[in-house]
């Protein structure tokens, strides 16, 4: 088997050798890293290069499996960390210039479990100032680019994740997600992920000196972009395992109870006032048919107000932001940023004061409606975004773009605030006219019914296929 082959192998496929010792965990690593090499100058998706160490750990897993210790079910897989989460040893830059020097005194979490499921970290991925764009770009590291062209952007803020991933740089990629942050990168570049909901993947950064706002605790989750359903399957398992400094972590299995019956889906095409673009509602019709012929039972139904939840959950998020962060953009963002930030509190004024606490509240209020809902329909099958995929740097442009970019996306952050699972995953390839570029949909899942989302977005995958063998096919015919 030659390199050119091993780095197209999804997790599933790879710990299928690795566990038993017909391929290396060093052959592994290293067939993902000449890939890195190979690709990501054009992308610029990974910043912060750790070949060196990830070939030392992957021969230190292959002595140990032959010596006999037991092998992770992640054993010798090469992932990608955000650069915004601690990596002992490695700046928590989170894209921003003035921490370029901020080293994580020890690993977080996340970063944990997936060592400790014998996983190898091949490299750092990029994110855009703060964390908070749904576009990757800082002054640090630079721009990221979409493995599917320039005409498109990577998304954001894990827009470094879902570029190196889809690109063929590891199989798996960690990213994180306050508003859609591992969904608009999986989108943009056409990858599966699940927004994990509130409280199953521990979070904590040991480098932090302060703990973050409520809101921001509720709203951001940390998950993993992949190139299938499958390799989600296999990989979550090892992420959500208990961490104490994390106290209001869940610790629940992967798997839930089987559902009797047929699966009942909520099915809308309702972009509350924004334009449906014909190849996002070819892409709702394409899931609608796969989910059917699975065996789902989909049916046409309006769920609770979704942009009700979302406007109102992302402005008392703006509040917080306004009060706890914005001092810190002022004072180390960009112009860029800073400008994005004011277009941002212009598009979603903040709730301040008395307002504030009363919109906070009102979150069990729409979490509750919710809830009752999937008592009868335990996925809603939606838009994600009602356009396909926006250009780079659209959010600069002023309050179009930002409306454009964030401000249509209230299926993405509406299940933030709420703490419900949501995935994404390709439901078609369109063709226009700058070029071909996915479109994914999202399935949001009952609480903590993550497995859920998932194997529905399997069964929509079965009969998409998956989105990164068209594009690999691409970026051969031009010389990637």
């Amino acid at each position: 088997m030659t390199n050119a082959d091993i780095w197209q192998l999804s997790a599933t496929e790879l710990t299928k050798l690795t566990r038993t010792g017909d391929l290396s965990a060093e052959a592994a690593v290293q067939a993902s890293i000449d890939r890195m090499k190979a690709v990501n100058p054009s992308l610029n998706a990974v910043v912060v290069d750790l070949s060196g160490e990830a070939l030392e750990r992957a021969r230190a897993l292959d002595k140990a499996r032959e010596s006999g210790a037991a092998s992770g079910p992640l054993h010798g897989v090469p992932v990608t960390i955000k650069i915004n989460i601690d990596q002992k040893g490695h700046a928590t830059s989170n894209g921003v210039t003035a921490l370029k020097d901020l080293i994580a005194p020890a690993d977080a979490p996340v970063v944990e479990n997936l060592h400790r499921a014998g996983a190898v970290v091949i490299g750092r991925t990029n994110t855009p100032e703060f964390s908070f764009r749904a576009d990757t770009d800082n002054p640090l590291h630079g721009r990221t680019y979409n493995p599917w062209g320039r005409h498109i952007s990577p998304g954001g803020s894990s827009g470094g994740a879902g570029s190196a991933v889809m690109g063929g740089i590891g199989a798996l990629a960690h990213g994180n997600d306050i508003g859609g942050s591992l969904r608009f990168p999986a989108a943009a570049n056409g990858a599966v992920t699940v927004k994990p909901g509130l409280g199953r993947v521990p979070a904590w950064n040991p480098s932090q000196t302060a703990e973050r706002g409520l809101l921001a605790q509720l709203m951001s989750v940390q998950g993993l972009i992949t190139r299938s359903a499958e390799d989600l399957h296999l990989s979550m398992p090892s992420l959500i395992a208990a961490d104490p400094r994390d106290p209001f972590h869940v610790p629940m299995p992967w798997r839930g109870e089987a559902l009797e019956g047929l699966i009942k889906v909520a099915f809308t095409k309702n972009t509350h006032g924004y334009d449906l673009h014909p190849e996002v509602e070819a892409a709702l019709d394409f899931a609608r048919d796969a989910l059917t012929d699975a065996g789902y039972h989909v049916e046409e139904v309006e769920p609770p107000n979704v942009f009700d939840a979302g406007r109102t959950g992302y402005r008392a998020l703006m509040g917080e932001i306004y009060a706890l962060m914005k001092g810190d953009v002022d004072a180390a963002g960009s112009q860029t940023v800073r400008d994005i930030f004011t277009v941002y509190f212009q598009e979603f004024p903040p709730f301040s004061g008395d307002e504030l606490l009363q919109m906070m509240a009102k979150r069990t209020h729409y979490a509750r409606q919710w809830s009752l809902f999937m008592e009868d329909y335990p996925l809603v099958l939606s838009p994600f975004l009602p356009q396909p995929f926006f250009a780079p740097d659209r959010d600069t442009e002023g309050a179009e773009g930002v409306h454009e970019v964030l401000g249509c996306a209230v299926y993405s952050y509406a299940m933030n605030f709420l703490g419900l699972p949501a995935a994404s995953v390709p439901a078609r390839l369109a063709q226009l006219p700058k070029g071909a570029q996915p479109v994914n949909i999202q399935i949001a899942a009952r609480r903590w019914r993550e497995d859920l989302a998932v194997d529905a977005c399997a069964a929509i995958e079965a009969r998409a296929g998956h989105m990164c063998l068209p594009l690999w096919a691409k970026m051969a015919a031009d010389g990637e």
